[in-house]
């Protein structure tokens, strides 16, 4: 059962991947922009806590999260896992904007300041280096206020797949 599902998800895929080659010539933008639509219809972590994907550029994108009660930690701030979430779900729409498939390596985070219920955030992700299969990212991560609230640096591994939504 688990490999017929496996099989249907890659004609999925592969079906999704070249009905965009056929209707698109890409540009970089074009893209960035036809993997972030592929990943966010799947990405069913970032819908969950109600992320949106405000901007996708090439090596950039820009994620909001507004913070719920079911965020809160037992001290009533926003747990940190989450904020991480946010600013990892930035960094992964950003390391794959360029159609090559890219996963975490690693991250680090540092918190700033606490984030209280309603707070909106903004995680800012930008492409620091690009260099064989290696990625370093920076994400800043504000409130609504524009309070750095946290700043992430992630390192990424790009894989010889393309990313999903990225011609073949």
């Amino acid at each position: 059962m688990a490999e017929t599902q496996r099989d249907a998800e890659r004609d999925i895929q592969r079906d999704f991947q070249r009905d965009i080659q056929r209707d698109i010539q890409r540009d970089p933008q074009q893209t960035a922009d036809a993997v972030a639509a592929h990943m966010l219809a799947r990405d069913r972590a970032s819908a969950s806590l109600g992320m949106t994907l405000l901007a996708i550029a090439p090596g950039q994108a820009t994620m909001a999260m507004t913070v719920r009660d079911d965020m809160l930690n037992g001290l009533d701030t926003c747990h940190g896992g989450l904020i991480t979430t946010l600013a990892d779900s930035a960094f992964a729409f950003a390391c794959n904007s360029h159609g090559d498939l890219a996963v975490a390596a690693c991250l680090t985070i540092d918190f700033i300041a606490p984030v209280r219920l309603g707070d909106v955030l903004t995680a800012q992700a930008t492409e620091v280096a690009l260099a064989g299969r290696t990625g370093v990212y920076d994400v800043e991560v504000h409130n609504q206020r524009k309070e750095r609230v946290a700043v992430m640096r992630g390192r990424a591994h790009r894989t010889k797949a393309p990313a999903p939504g990225a011609a073949a």
